[in-house]
């Protein structure tokens, strides 16, 4: 909480020191004194001066005193955290992402959906990370640049829709799009989080490549292939067995992910998807080291301008010719 301190209170040790110089060396007194019965005690104004000289010189010793001593202000206590994460979350946008298919409670959602439930939450607890989105489809594209602001990501992400930037899978231009958001982060760790539903058929550049590009400027990446598989599916007449994520390039992203450092998951339906990402959160815990600091305001100034502005009204009074 607030406060306000001196830092070096013991100078009010000094506060006596005019008082022990008027007990113990006080002017010598004339051995006699000359009586003239005629002439009464000091007038009362004089008195009256001369009790204001001393109560003036009395609160500029005291001003001059309490500035020495350091005044200080401390505000609210302020945590930082000395290092962060550069984490950058790349989502396939392709068409198939629509495929409901993904278990969720008593029903089935879309890919989309469900990815928007599992990395918003995800998001929320990476406190202290920055934090970017990348979507890639026909083509890469930057949606979020790298933030500490957590509520944009995931207001955005939360608005993504389909068909956004095409209906392809440009896995290697995600990648090389979001290491080029880490080309000048000077972040100790680089960490890129890849979620596809298929095989690389749309871009410039090739997943592997990409991976190769990454790795060289320190980024760790995990990759998440998402897809029921097989499931059964009611026709008018029978129930068949339908492949799901036969598009799905396990064999790319799994090399991406040893050739980086990092680890491919699988996820099959929302619970396994929310169990990867805490997973994810597990091997990635975000920096708990943090340190603080006080805002301070120094006040010295304040009351060494009321003592000078005290002296001076003194030496005013001083040159006046009355007798105190």
């Amino acid at each position: 909480m607030s406060e306000f301190t001196f830092e070096w209170w013991w100078l009010f040790a000094l506060l006596p020191l005019p008082y022990l110089g008027y007990k113990f060396f006080q002017p010598k007194q004339p051995s006699a004194a000359i009586i003239l019965p005629h002439i009464s005690g000091m007038p009362a104004a004089s008195r009256k001066k001369i009790l204001l000289v001393r109560t003036i010189a009395i609160m500029a010793w005291v001003s001059l005193v309490c500035a020495t001593a350091r005044p200080v202000w401390y505000g609210e206590p302020i945590e930082i955290q000395p290092k962060h994460r550069d984490m950058m979350l790349v989502i396939d946008l392709s068409y198939s992402m629509s495929q409901q298919d993904m278990a969720y409670q008593d029903g089935y959602i879309d890919r989309l959906t469900a990815v928007k439930h599992v990395v918003s939450d995800f998001v929320d607890r990476r406190k202290g990370d920055r934090v970017g989105l990348v979507y890639f489809a026909d083509h890469a594209y930057l949606q979020t640049p790298l933030t500490f602001d957590r509520e944009t990501v995931k207001t955005q992400l939360n608005q993504t829709v389909l068909k956004l930037i095409g209906t392809q899978t440009a896995i290697g231009d995600g990648i090389g799009l979001a290491t080029k958001t880490f080309v000048d982060s000077d972040a100790p760790q680089r960490v890129m989080i890849l979620l596809s539903d298929g095989s690389n058929n749309a871009g410039v550049l090739e997943p592997v490549k990409a991976a190769e590009i990454a790795k060289k400027y320190g980024t760790t990446i995990y990759t998440i292939g998402v897809g029921a598989g097989e499931m059964q599916v009611k026709d008018f007449f029978m129930t068949r067995t339908v492949n799901t994520a036969e598009d799905l390039d396990e064999k790319t992203l799994i090399k991406i992910a040893n050739m980086t450092g990092g680890q491919y998951f699988r996820a099959r339906n929302a619970d396994e998807l929310a169990t990867i990402y805490d997973t994810i959160n597990a091997l990635q815990p975000i920096q708990q080291a943090t340190q603080s600091w006080r805002p301070q305001t120094e006040w010295f100034a304040l009351p060494a301008t009321f003592s000078l502005l005290l002296i001076m009204l003194l030496v005013m009074l001083r040159r006046e010719k009355d007798e105190f």
